[in-house]
């Protein structure tokens, strides 16, 4: 087993091609495009779709972009997105949508205890 930490070299219109360290929570950069800017780089961690009744409700994961042109912008953190889900619930499907929210919760602070243990230096 290699202790020596993950690289991965991509390649950018600006300055051409860029070595970086990659987390272990990356899942890759199979979408990268070479028409990126190097303050474009990013990680990602494995997507949680969040759903209710079939239809997203958040998207979250992980992310990193190490060379973002905002300092504070370049930590580990957990981006998470709102879809656009707009229903008229009537009561029964109201205590539906509130039984998933509180289990998305969990979900989320399951998140947050795995980037606190990442920030904590649990892990890269």
């Amino acid at each position: 087993m290699s202790t020596q930490p993950r690289t991965v070299t991509l390649p950018t219109l600006d300055a051409g091609d860029v070595t970086l360290p990659e987390p272990s929570w990356c899942v890759g950069h199979t979408d990268h495009r070479p028409d990126t800017y190097r303050v474009d780089l990013d990680h990602k961690g494995p997507e949680h779709l969040l759903r209710h009744g079939g239809e997203p409700l958040w998207t979250a994961f992980l992310g990193q972009a190490p060379y973002a042109s905002r300092p504070e912008h370049r930590g580990i953190g957990l981006f998470v997105e709102q879809a656009s889900y707009a229903h008229t619930l009537d009561p029964a499907s109201l205590y539906d949508l509130a039984a998933s929210l509180d289990a998305h919760a969990d979900q989320l602070r399951d998140l947050a205890d795995q980037l606190t243990a990442i920030l904590a230096g649990g892990g890269d």
